[in-house]
């Protein structure tokens, strides 16, 4: 019983040690993933600490469960928007780039090294995958943030290529150990990995939003949990059937994230630490399997592989599969040195190691050393890269205030915040000036430290932070609302109607919405309505063409006055001018 206190007390302290060093890593500019390695470091038989830990296997299942509940939480909030931007660039980096960089790598290891090819390729295929989630910390860190693009094109390529580089090192410890021949056996188990992995991530995911918003859970606390238990099934699966756990526990992750469920910002938080808690242990557990006298044997071989990775087959990669994408020299010039090495290549050492590869102890030493120099070069200078090459931005202020809406039942809404910059189309504009739907409702405003209780008469400022509450359906209007001037302002979606006040103006649609009517812009829709339908057609339902739109009557007062009026956009072969319809 002693053992199992002595190992609790220890766990909690490196916890706690490893959380408070994240605190440091802003202020000296440490990627808090060495930090997290230094504890473990510090803490093993050759630091203070002096725990003896040598268990592969337990490290092997710990770096495991750990990356399987990362991904699920990089899938939870991998937006939709992100993937449609940047699939097709993030999907051929994150498998023909992890080839060709496992490739090249292989190939200058195999020469510098002394190996056979194959034993190269398996360390290039070790190596090969990125660690998205480093480089945003670090960029924030350094103040400042990417494009949308750019940012998107990282981040799913962070969560699908760890599934090829998995693969490519099973496929090579296969080959090694006789499991499989060289040729269609390998492509055999790359489809089986890949078609079962999303078969199984997918319908999993589908099937977790279908039982989570029917099943009724007295306990809040169940749901999240609940997601959790369908993250893990979906890896589960997916690994009986032979296919890749990794990528079906990410495609899951996507599935629900972007599905409306019960308690969603519960199930978001709850994963975030869960995240947070796997990656802190799954670093320490592997800083405790490091022995600073075996990395400082292997640094030679260390620093050659680095150059080869980190200076060569990268740039190789991203300029062979980026270039038709048309991203642009100094965006290629950034994507070739953000291939910041993370948990993944780490773990996937250990695989060699549980199949008895010839080898495998000093092979896991050379990728423990190749991550750590990765992370210190890579990440100490990636804030001053991307500020030289000018592809970040400044990071948004963020708000002093935040709402939550949390139900164990749905709830048709939203809130949302507006961060409000001087390029804002609603900059300098009175509240009631601003051609809000129906049913929306600035909830308050937030300036510096100050909260200001929102009236028509409130004037919206540059840094201001908005906070609306909404219904979904009404989020298009509300983007157009406070998206910048001179931008492209988003096309509103046909046979949708959008609920709008009656006192709406034709020229605040133009302004915010860009629907130009044949009106003059102090004209209000309620107006407009009355103007062209007969009095006794005012009714609820009547409705009008204008020019794009049709303004239908969805709502009167008690005398008879126009309070709510729907829009709908239509399409260019709609019915011809035919204005009312009662």
């Amino acid at each position: 019983m002693f053992l199992v206190d002595t190992l609790i007390l220890l766990t909690g302290l490196l916890l706690l040690l490893g959380i408070a060093s994240s605190k440091f890593s802003a202020r000296l500019g440490v990627p808090v993933l060495v930090l997290f390695l230094a504890v473990g470091m510090l803490a093993g038989s050759e630091g203070i600490g002096g725990i003896d830990f040598e268990d592969y296997r337990l490290a092997h299942a710990i770096g495991t469960v750990s990356l399987a509940l990362i991904l699920f939480d990089g899938g939870l909030r991998t937006p939709l928007d992100s993937i449609r931007v940047a699939w097709k660039p993030s999907l051929v980096l994150a498998t023909v780039g992890v080839l060709i960089t496992a490739g090249i790598t292989g190939a200058a290891a195999a020469w510098m090294l002394k190996l056979s090819l194959l034993e190269g390729l398996l360390l290039g295929s070790i190596v090969g995958s990125t660690d998205a989630a480093a480089v945003f910390a670090t960029l924030r860190y350094g103040g400042g943030h990417l494009s949308k693009r750019l940012s998107a094109t990282l981040e799913v390529e962070s969560g699908a290529n760890d599934p090829m580089a998995i693969f490519m090192t099973v496929g090579c410890i296969q080959v090694l150990t006789g499991q499989t021949e060289v040729g269609f056996g390998v492509v055999r188990l790359l489809v089986t990995q890949m078609v079962v992995g999303a078969i199984v991530g997918l319908g999993m995911g589908k099937l977790a939003v279908w039982l989570i918003n029917r099943v009724n859970l007295d306990a809040a606390g169940l749901y999240p949990v609940l997601a959790s238990a369908f993250g893990l099934l979906a890896f589960g699966v997916a690994a009986w059937g032979n296919g890749s756990g990794f990528l079906a526990v990410y495609l899951a992750g996507i599935v629900m994230g972007n599905s409306r469920l019960i308690f969603q910002r519960g199930i978001f938080v709850f994963h975030d630490a869960m995240a947070w808690f796997a990656q802190i242990l799954m670093f320490i557990v592997l800083g405790l399997l490091s022995f600073p006298s075996r990395l400082i044997n292997v640094t030679g071989e260390g620093l050659l592989v680095s150059a080869a990775l980190i200076l060569l087959a990268r740039p190789a990669a991203v300029f062979l599969t980026m270039i038709p994408f048309r991203f642009s020299l100094r965006e290629l010039a950034f994507l070739s040195w953000v291939g910041l090495k993370g948990a993944v290549p780490v773990t996937l050492a250990t695989f060699p190691l549980l199949f008895h590869v010839q080898g495998a102890a000093e092979l896991f030493d050379i990728v423990f050393f190749v991550v750590v120099i990765s992370v210190l070069i890579q990440g100490w200078s990636m804030p001053l890269l991307a500020r030289w090459l000018g592809v970040n931005q400044p990071l948004p202020p963020e708000a002093p205030v935040t709402l939550e809406l949390s139900s164990l039942r749905h709830v048709n809404g939203d809130i949302v915040d507006y961060t409000i910059d001087s390029k804002s189309r609603a900059a300098g504009r009175l509240v009631r000036e601003l051609a809000l739907p129906e049913g929306v409702v600035i909830a308050m405003i937030t300036r510096g430290e100050q909260i200001i209780p929102p009236h028509g008469n409130t004037q919206i400022d540059a840094g201001d932070h908005v906070i609306v509450v909404l219904r979904p359906e009404t989020r298009p209007l509300l983007n157009n609302v406070f998206a910048h001037r001179g931008d492209e302002l988003k096309s509103l979606p046909a046979e949708l109607e959008f609920p709008l006040r009656a006192n709406v103006t034709v020229g605040e649609l133009e302004a915010f919405y860009g629907i130009a009517m044949s009106a003059p812009e102090e004209t209000t829709l309620g107006h407009l309505l009355r103007e062209r339908l007969p009095a006794k057609a005012i009714k609820v339902g009547a409705s009008i063409r204008c020019g794009p739109i049709r303004l239908s009557v969805r709502g009167l007062d008690d005398v008879g006055a126009i309070e709510r009026v729907g829009m709908l956009i239509l399409r260019p072969n709609d019915e011809p001018e035919n204005d009312a319809k009662p």
